[in-house]
């Protein structure tokens, strides 16, 4: 049977279609604006899309997306999907505690991560959560500030992260993938990590450091961050949850998971080696 990967323009994605790939696995990539040939075209708002993309499909790995996550596993009950393995965020995790304490209510949002994870486990399918925390692929969207402005403006600059390389989150699910369905992974969330806890600002050194390109680092404040960020982040709550897990980050160093060593055998890449494995961001 065939696997299917969603969110197929994603860095993520496309490494996971070449492991996949390269052990000889049948994949099928869904995309909304497919950029690859034989890639489906994907309405993740319309049932009869999820049908299409689903059909003769036993395994799907998942983007998560809480407006369409009741549409999907509608249509992969009826399509006899076995295994889905979400691509979630470590910001579940709070998100899930918040609920089940009852703390959601009075007009405080549930991250909506939590929101899908709680839909996948309801469904009669084997399913898996991946929960990354920050990406190392942050850092293209800062590159564009760069190009712009010379600078980096964020706020917490002092807050400290462990960002994870794409690559290993790509061999986690491969992995996962791979064993199936009615193994130790059922039901499973895995919290993931890089091998390093940085502060933000020390990840901007390091890119001036490794590149050579000079960038003036700017801290905003919370309103100003707020203000700047709600073009890009439409969604309040995903947002605000982001905004509280920098704050509760500052001169606090990151815990690390051992996810990806302990699942695929090879210890997580650094933030430096994404910068080789990326030389033209800056």
């Amino acid at each position: 049977m065939t696997i299917l990967i969603t969110g197929g323009r994603g860095k993520i994605a496309r490494a996971v279609h070449a492991g996949l790939v390269s052990s000889g696995r049948e994949v099928r990539v869904a995309s909304r604006e497919p950029d690859l040939p034989g890639t489906v075209t994907l309405d993740s708002a319309s049932v009869s899309s999820w049908s299409t993309a689903l059909k003769d499909i036993s395994q799907v790995f998942l983007y998560s997306d809480p407006s369409t996550a009741a549409l999907f596993v509608e249509a992969a009950e009826a399509a006899g999907v076995k295994q889905v393995v979400l691509l979630s965020s470590m910001s579940s995790q709070a998100g899930n505690e918040n609920a089940a304490s009852g703390s959601a209510l009075g007009g405080r949002a549930v991250d909506p991560h939590s929101v899908v994870e709680r839909v996948i486990l309801g469904g009669a399918f084997a399913s898996t959560r991946l929960q990354p925390g920050t990406f190392m692929t942050n850092a293209i969207y800062w590159s564009y500030q760069v190009r712009a402005t010379g600078q980096i403006r964020l706020p917490y600059l002092e807050a400290e992260e462990a960002p994870i390389h794409e690559q290993d989150i790509a061999d986690v699910a491969i992995r996962v993938l791979l064993n199936g369905p009615g193994g130790e992974h059922d039901g499973r969330g895995y919290p993931m990590t890089g091998p390093e806890s940085m502060t933000r600002r020390r990840q901007i050194d390091l890119i001036t450091e490794l590149t050579g390109v000079p960038i003036e680092q700017v801290e905003l404040t919370p309103a100003q961050a707020r203000e700047e960020m709600a073009a890009s982040m439409r969604n309040p709550a995903q947002l605000e949850s982001l905004m509280s897990y920098w704050a509760s980050r500052v001169g606090t160093p990151h815990p690390i998971e051992h996810t990806v060593e302990l699942l695929t055998g090879h210890a997580g890449r650094t933030f430096a080696q994404w910068l080789k494995d990326n030389p033209t961001v800056f």
